[in-house]
């Protein structure tokens, strides 16, 4: 069964018919097409479109046939076409002629679109609460390590010492704004296309504000030519979906790094980590670098549909069967990502004193030049003071708090209480301004994110 060809004397080439049809990526979309013609079969009925007994078969059937997907009893037909045939098709058995007047007025232009954009709709949730379950594991890890000192890396040399806590924390946020966005996202999606027929409309009386309130969508798109075409919620979830796949990446490779012997700030549970086929002591941290790699596809996922995109002429075009696969694609990889990479981050084992050997006194340089300026210095003398200290000690070969006081006098007016400086816990506790590494500061920000992790997820009632 199709649901074309009375104008055709021959069918579709066996080769052409394997690359048109949909059916193998958008059955996905099968619990979203049942929902929406039944939906539209209400719509058809306060149209005077489909007498009650029609529209009591029509949905009966639909409900049966959403059982049988739910239940995985469903059969689809080599002749299924796509989703919207299979569903028709089946409908026709269990019904009858009946089933025929379902698609009056409807276009599977605006019924794809329809399904597709519900299909988001109900999956964002899922990927909300992903992203909010790596974050509650990163506040925990916090909370655990507030007084945990770490160096921090700025091009990847060392720095200023940090907190373990705040590291940590630094990853929060950006997964939080990869939660806004898809709550954003949200908004722009739950715009109805159906209704608007292949591509002018429909010729039938059919009220789109009770069709959208029905199917939970927000209002009715406002242009049929617009509606049937308009993928701009696709490529933005794309984005999103590479944006997270990025930070994601970012964390990925830090832990790759701080796994390494090299540094050994921590070790990873023998559960998330995997060996070699050759070396028997190996133990590696593929888990963070496939998420590492799997962020590149998901760019591509993007680029390659925003290339699909931008040479379309307005309206439905058949380009636009390439728009869930990569969606779908992209989905399939955060909800794989997510729950491991937070399992993997909550059974590591921290190595604080490896972190704390990691702080060379030169990460007080700027602490120094902060302890010149309360003396009355101008910063940028102070900058290039310390830095003739530092040159000194590396001169001399020795670390830079074991110059002795008499050459620090030489460079600027220090005094003998340089060298309290030189207490990393302390240069830390200094940085209490707001969104500072100081445990006071962390505390803080543990606070706030807290709240936002009891706020509403998307999707739920508040």
């Amino acid at each position: 069964m199709t649901l074309w060809g009375g104008r055709f004397s021959s069918k579709l080439d066996e080769k052409a018919w394997a690359l048109n049809t949909s059916l193998p990526i958008d059955r996905r979309l099968a619990a979203q097409d049942v929902r929406g013609s039944i939906a539209w079969a209400g719509a058809l009925r306060k149209a005077g479109v489909l007498s009650a007994e029609e529209h009591t078969a029509i949905v009966t059937g639909l409900n049966a046939i959403a059982a049988e997907f739910a239940s995985g009893t469903f059969t689809f037909s080599a002749s299924d076409e796509d989703i919207h045939t299979a569903v028709e098709r089946r409908l026709g058995d269990l019904i009858g002629t009946a089933a025929g007047k379902l698609h009056t007025g409807r276009s599977r232009n605006d019924q794809v679109a329809t399904d597709f954009r519900l299909w988001l709709l109900e999956t964002l949730p899922q990927l909300d609460a992903a992203l909010h379950g790596l974050q509650s594991t990163l506040v925990s890890l916090a909370e655990q390590s507030r007084n945990v000192l770490m160096p921090g890396y700025t091009h990847l040399q060392r720095a200023q010492p940090v907190t373990l806590a705040h590291w940590l924390l630094s990853f929060f946020w950006p997964l939080q704004r990869d939660r806004d966005r898809l709550a954003d996202l949200r908004e722009r999606t739950a715009i109805l296309p159906l209704g608007c027929g292949a591509l002018a409309g429909t010729a039938f009386d059919i009220d789109r504000q009770a069709l959208a309130a029905t199917l939970g969508f927000t209002e009715p798109a406002p242009n049929s030519l617009d509606a049937v075409s308009d993928r701009d919620f696709a490529a933005e979830f794309l984005f999103d979906a590479a944006m997270a796949g990025l930070h994601l990446s970012r964390l990925s490779e830090d832990m790759v790094l701080y796994t390494s012997a090299e540094f050994g700030f921590f070790e990873l549970s023998d559960a998330f980590s995997t060996g070699s086929s050759l070396m028997p002591q190996k133990k590696n941290p593929d888990l963070f670098e496939l998420a590492r790699g799997k962020s590149g596809a998901l760019i591509g996922l993007l680029a390659g549909f925003m290339a699909t995109l931008k040479g379309l002429p307005s309206s439905y075009d058949k380009d636009l069967q390439e728009d869930k696969a990569p969606v779908f694609q992209a989905v399939d990889t955060l909800l794989a990502i997510l729950p491991v990479l937070a399992a993997t981050l909550a059974t590591m084992t921290v190595r604080p004193q490896k972190m704390l050997a990691a702080i060379d006194p030169t990460l007080l340089a700027t602490d120094l030049a902060d302890y010149l300026v309360r003396k009355g210095m101008p910063f940028r003398e102070a900058h290039a003071a310390v830095g003739k200290a530092v040159q000194l000690a590396a001169r001399k070969g020795i670390p830079l708090k074991d110059l002795e006081l008499e050459e620090w006098q030489s460079i600027a007016p220090f005094e003998a209480d340089v060298y309290a400086v030189f207490d990393p816990m302390e240069a830390v506790k200094r940085r209490t301004a707001e969104g500072g590494t100081s445990p006071a500061a962390v505390e803080k920000q543990i606070q706030k994110a807290k709240s936002i992790l009891n706020q509403t997820l998307i999707g739920e009632k508040s």
